[in-house]
């Protein structure tokens, strides 16, 4: 009796990503394009002007950490404008919480005066083999979310589209993760978050992305659901049938963990029956 109730061979429909009523727009792109191997001419079409200011200050970052060059308030105030200046504070709570939740870094002043900013690593996914690059945890949640909300199952170009709205794209190196191709087929695969298989039948050949066993053993469908929500700056429950979803796995996780606890102690008691000690505890003191 598997562990989770999930079979991860099975492909439910893709769920539609439409938000429940009084919830802000979905931001997951909606149809994939074919080879989304460079970034559109827009980026961030659709989300409202406070995530795509967000979205900009966390390429700008990313490429300043990479080259290892001063940023200053100045130069992100510059790419915010005179326009949303007024709103500077929920800008940087927005690109500091993308920054953490996907890159693993930290946006701290780096004076007193708030004049200048640094970029801190973050501890990565434990046990991802921290030294072999850089901390991939946010990453990871969000490609299960995506594979999550496409039916279990999603393929190849439909979490392209998914990365090119986070700024990563198949074939361009990117200043946190390197190599985006070979670390969502090759690295993820092979420390088993990922799996990457060729869909039988496909002509021309396709492959699709599924999780991995170590994804199914130490993750569930509700803690991606929040990576999602997250990135669209909502809650969970703004996905009704994803959050749905979710909620029943984690009862019927429940109710497996409660029949296993039930089976461990029948199995501690010994045929002698609840009421003999087992021979092990016989002359010693209770046991708390």
């Amino acid at each position: 009796h598997s562990q989770h109730p999930r079979n991860p061979g099975q492909r439910r429909p893709a769920t539609s990503v439409h938000s429940a009523p009084g919830c802000p727009g979905p931001r997951v792109p909606r149809v994939p394009r074919a080879g989304a191997a460079s970034p559109p001419r827009e980026q961030g079409a659709g989300k409202d002007p406070l995530s795509r200011k967000a979205d900009m200050l966390v390429r700008f970052l990313l490429e300043k950490h990479a080259s290892k060059e001063p940023i200053t308030r100045a130069a992100l105030l510059k790419i915010v404008s005179r326009k949303y200046e007024a709103r500077w504070a929920e800008i940087l709570r927005r690109t500091s919480e993308r920054l953490q939740l996907l890159f693993g870094l930290e946006l701290r002043e780096g004076d007193a005066g708030g004049r200048a900013y640094a970029l801190v690593s973050k501890p990565g996914l434990e046990g991802d083999g921290g030294d072999e690059g850089p901390p991939k945890s946010g990453l990871v949640l969000a490609l299960l979310g995506v594979i999550f909300m496409k039916g279990n199952r999603a393929s190849e170009e439909e979490v392209w589209e998914f990365l090119s709205v986070l700024g990563v794209y198949a074939g361009r190196r990117h200043p946190i993760f390197g190599e985006p191709r070979r670390l969502i087929t090759q690295d993820l695969v092979r420390q088993k978050y990922l799996e990457y298989r060729h869909v039988p039948g496909s002509k021309p050949q396709r492959y699709e992305f599924l999780w991995g066993p170590r994804a199914r053993a130490h993750t569930s469908k509700m803690e991606v659901l929040q990576v999602l929500a997250k990135i669209n700056d909502t809650v969970p429950s703004c996905f009704p049938q994803l959050y749905q979803e979710a909620l029943l796995e984690e009862a019927a996780r429940e109710s497996y963990t409660g029949a296993a606890t039930v089976a461990s102690a029948g199995e501690a008691a010994g045929p002698s029956g609840a009421g003999e000690p087992s021979p092990a505890r016989v002359g010693r003191g209770r046991r708390i």
